[in-house]
């Protein structure tokens, strides 16, 4: 297994603009607390989006960038309220991994692992996630 560090998608021949396309279902943390994600562990401060997508997955997403990233979907909530929510289509880098892999998510955050085949996909700079390949294939398309 190869551990990234310092990964910067934007210089990498290898990798791709995509955008990912999903509706969630989501609770609000009441308190700290961790989830066990198929990556790795997720920890969560209270407030804190814990998420359920395509296919089950699970993971958290910090309430800063929750607000900034998702929407209610189809009145089923107002925002801040458990319920289902459409990410904002934001292109995003991502790079298809041929060996096993680890990342941190952020700078001194938790660390994900990712099989041959998974998807490390890159936020911003120093923001990273793992996504299997099947729930790649599924909520993400190339960007135009």
């Amino acid at each position: 297994m190869i551990q990234l560090k310092d990964l910067d998608l934007r210089s990498d021949d290898a990798a791709g603009r995509y955008v990912k396309d999903e509706t969630v279902t989501v609770e609000f943390a009441s308190a700290s607390g961790e989830l066990m994600s198929l990556e790795g562990p997720n920890r969560y401060a209270n407030g804190d989006a814990l998420i359920t997508g395509t296919g089950g997955a699970r993971w958290v997403v910090e309430r800063e960038r929750f607000d900034a990233k998702y929407v209610p979907a189809a009145q089923t909530a107002a925002h801040g309220e458990a319920g289902s929510y459409h990410n904002q289509p934001v292109v995003v880098l991502a790079k298809c991994m041929t060996v096993p892999f680890s990342i941190a998510r952020s700078a001194n955050g938790d660390v994900l692992n990712g099989d041959a085949g998974d998807w490390v996909v890159q936020y911003a700079p120093g923001d990273y996630g793992v996504v299997r390949a099947e729930r790649f294939a599924a909520v993400y398309r190339r960007a135009r």
